[in-house]
């Protein structure tokens, strides 16, 4: 499959609905300048910072057990620049205008894909899958944003979609690796994509890691990879911006008492209009 993925200058008029359209035929587009250098600083920094932490915390023998290499779930415990996206304006404008208002992260993650040449086909980011393996009749459940930290080129590893795949019914990729389109970035960029279309992280043959943030994003009645309320503590949530809190999950906590669900509008744990 010849082509490129498209790119998208925010800050174009009428940028978004283009942004749509794309999403809509190709199912991935690619948004450049939307971090500042020095937010990509603080970010590399602090996901090699999670991913050290995440290493000990769990374990190599566990993390080998599943099958991932480089991969820093629930980063935001280990650094607090990992909310620097939440608050980033192009970010919130897309995701809220694919998914509406109440959209929540749904996870995110780090990565940090080392230079392994071949064999980093070898764990599932480097086949073929989708993050969103539903067919729901066309209907957008859930859009990424794949921040990219280094600069994404085929030598460094970056993503492949098979372009087009997303929003269909089959349980196999239409095509193979080999019709994949590798998106160009640099850093700073952010890619965005339907998560129903086929991907895989590429081959990284260059001498240096590559790095990037994924978050997914889910209308708010779909259940978070992580409870991330519970993970940071209530504490940490209120001390967040109103918008953060939401995408975290704050407004749409489960009750878990009579008490709790008789609480006054503006105090409880799953507030109205959240979907």
């Amino acid at each position: 499959m010849d082509g490129i993925v498209a790119k998208v200058d925010s800050r174009k008029p009428h940028w978004i609905d283009e942004v749509r359209g794309h999403l809509e035929v190709d199912g991935v587009v690619c948004i450049p300048r939307v971090f500042a250098d020095h937010e990509i600083e603080k970010l590399v920094r602090a996901t090699y910072t999670a991913y050290r932490a995440v290493g000990q915390h769990v374990g190599q023998q566990k993390l080998d057990a599943a099958g991932e290499v480089g991969v820093v779930r629930c980063p935001m415990k280990f650094d607090d620049a990992f909310f620097i996206p939440f608050a980033n304006g192009i970010i919130q404008a897309i995701v809220e205008n694919i998914l509406g208002p109440s959209v929540i992260c749904n996870l995110q993650n780090g990565f940090v894909l080392p230079s392994i040449g071949l064999r980093s086909e070898g764990y599932f980011q480097g086949k073929l899958h989708r993050d969103f393996p539903r067919y729901m009749n066309g209907y957008v459940a859930s859009l990424n944003s794949f921040i990219c930290l280094s600069d994404f080129t085929p030598k460094s590893g970056s993503t492949r979609f098979l372009v087009g795949s997303q929003q269909q019914p089959r349980n196999q990729p239409p095509y193979s690796i080999d019709n994949a389109i590798s998106v160009e970035a640099p850093a700073g960029s952010v890619i965005f994509f339907d998560s129903t279309i086929w991907h895989a992280a590429g081959v990284n043959i260059s001498t240096a890691d590559r790095l990037a943030i994924n978050m997914q994003w889910t209308h708010s009645y779909i259940k978070q990879q992580f409870d991330y309320v519970r993970v940071l503590g209530d504490a940490k949530i209120k001390s967040l911006p109103d918008k953060t809190q939401q995408y975290l999950g704050w407004y749409t906590r489960v009750v878990t008492s009579l008490d709790e669900y008789y609480l006054p509008p503006e105090h409880r744990l799953y507030r109205s209009g959240q979907g």
